[in-house]
Formats: C-alpha cells, structure tokens, sequence
C-alpha cells in the first residue's frame, strides 16, 4: 500500500470487471486498478490501455505473484471463485470475490481455513448502496412498523447457449446468479436468518440450469421473504419492504445506474393505486466505488469488514436449502 493506498489486481477480463467494478474502484477514495490479468497478454493490454491500468500480465499466476499488489478482484467464472480466491489468499493478497463466493457451502467452507490476516469478502455491491443502508434505516426506525413480509423480483432475458450463465456444469442459473441477490435482501432488511424454506425451479430443457426460481423463505416471528428470478423473462427488479404501518419500494434495487439518482418510495395504503406514496431521492453514486471503499477501509485498519468468509458461506448455506428444497418438493430447514 502506498499512504493508505490499496493497489488492486484484477484477475480476468470479464465484463461485469470492465464495465462496472473496475470503474468503480477506479472512483474509489481508498484504491487504484493497478494490474489486470488474462490467459490473453493483448486482451490484457488492450484492457489495461483502455481503463488506465499500469501494469497488464498474461497469466493470473504472474499477477498473484507481483508483489506491488494489495487486493485482488476475482470476478472470474463461478466455479473458480474459490480456487483462484485460495491461490490469492495463499499469495498474500486480500480478495473481493464475486458473487456467488462458490458453487456450495461444502466449497465455499474452503474460505474459512485461509489465514485469517488476509480478508476474503464476497462482492455485494448493493449493501454498500446507500439507498439499501437507507431502507435499513427506515425499517430499523420502526417508521413502517412491524416488517412482516419482504417480496422481492429480478429478471432478465438471456438465451444465448455460449453464454456462462447458461452453463449449468460452471454454475450457471437464474438462483445462482441473481437469486443471491433477493435471498440477501431478507438477510439484510429483517436482520435475521431464515429458518426453513421452500422452493419450485423450472429447468430449461436443453441448458440444465434453473431458468426460474421461486421460494419462500421463513425468518421467524412471521416474517416472510418470497421471492422470484429468472433468466428467461423480460428485464425488472423490484423489492417491496411491507409492514404494518406503511410499505417501502426500492425501485432499481440491484443494478442501480452508477452515478446516477435512484429513488426509494414510501407508502402508508391510506390512498388507492399508490396515490399516498412519497419517493425519496437517493444522491447520485456509484455502488461499486462505495463497495471498494468498504474493503478498502477494513484493509487499512480504520474500519473492520462488515461481511468476511462466515457471512459468505451461510449465504451459500441458504442458496443449497433452495436447490434441496425443490428437489425434495417440500420445505428444507437452514442450518
């Protein structure tokens, strides 16, 4: 680090990296793109040229090696979070993993054995969104009362066979790759851990992956989270916070436009068709940067890591209950 400075390595080229985190940590207050890795040395470069990397290398293994690197943003394929997370760790880096941290639990408790003086997080960039810590704040207020029931929804349309979310050997699937996403939201909004749930998946048939999932899952006290996503349907995300006394929606919950203005709106019922509704507009930001920064701040000491390896494994520990659950047509508890 250089005065508090966390230089990052990125390992891959993929896109959510070039388009969204890279950027982001680009923006950061705490942190620099400082190197970037491909199995391709000119896609590297030509990556690197592009976004203002320093540094471009040929292989992730040169990358982890270079001692002028902090932390490592791992956005590769699902199936290799957790390998190339190990390799990471093992090489003295901090690692920002994207989500999902791993395939399962089982995998994903790998983590929990790494040296504990280097952070591992999995890269939830919409905790760090002010308009998710404001819609905590709300509900921890008590302004909307009693949060009894959390309905949240996430689509989009994706049929292409090459694709990797279409691949169903490497961890493909709408629970996996977004599902995450509405699972965490009943984890963050009730403070709480679900019980039991239970889930129905729709398969495609020549992919193998879940193209739709729903479920239902129980946090106790009577408090509900059901949710719905899906690889195969036209594009939205929605989150509905309803308690006794008023309802919150968060508008784009997941993919907030970066540095754009989001809003969350606020309901107590007493109109029809939502005519009492009042928004709130969130100030422009970008979600990434603030997750960057989260990281960043835990590295150097001046704030501890909100979320690590445990919290990354009881989200896998949850998304396994899901895929059982259908399996054996019938509710599954949480441990």
């Amino acid at each position: 680090m250089t005065e508090k400075t966390i230089r990052w390595g990125i390992v891959s080229t993929a896109k959510i990296g070039l388009d969204k985190v890279i950027p982001g940590i680009q923006r950061s207050k705490t942190g620099t793109a400082y190197a970037i890795a491909s199995r391709d040395l000119d896609r590297a470069k030509e990556a690197a040229k592009g976004l203002g990397i320093e540094k471009a290398y040929g292989s992730y293994e040169e990358l982890l090696a270079d001692p002028e690197i902090d932390a490592i943003y791992n956005p590769l394929p699902n199936h290799m979070h957790v390998p190339v997370t190990i390799q990471a760790v093992n090489a003295g880096k901090h690692v920002l993993c994207e989500k999902p941290v791993a395939l399962n639990a089982e995998e994903a408790k790998q983590l929990l054995e790494l040296p504990k003086d280097k952070l591992v997080a999995e890269g939830f960039m919409v905790r760090a969104h002010p308009q998710w810590i404001k819609a905590r704040e709300i509900v921890r207020s008590g302004d909307l009362g009693e949060l009894k029931a959390i309905q949240t929804f996430f689509s989009y349309y994706n049929d292409d066979p090459g694709n990797i979310r279409n691949k169903a050997d490497i961890g493909g699937g709408a629970l996996l790759d977004i599902g995450c996403y509405t699972m965490l939201a009943g984890r963050y909004f009730f403070d709480a851990e679900p019980q039991r749930v239970v889930s129905l998946i729709d398969r495609d048939p020549a992919f193998g992956t879940d193209r739709m999932t729903s479920a239902l899952l129980d946090f106790g006290n009577n408090r509900h989270l059901n949710f719905t996503v899906s690889t195969q349907l036209t594009p939205y995300q929605r989150i509905h916070l309803v308690g006794t006394k008023k309802r919150l929606e968060i508008v784009i919950p997941f993919n907030a436009p970066q540095g754009e203005a989001v809003q969350i709106r606020l309901d107590d019922g007493s109109l029809l068709g939502d005519a009492a509704m009042q928004s709130d507009i969130i100030a422009p930001c970008d979600q990434y940067a603030e997750l960057a920064d989260v990281f960043g701040r835990a590295i150097t000491g001046e704030a501890p890591l909100p979320y690590g390896a445990e919290d990354a494994v009881q989200n896998m520990k949850i998304l396994d209950a899901i895929f059982a659950s259908a399996e054996k047509d019938g509710w599954v508890s949480i441990g």
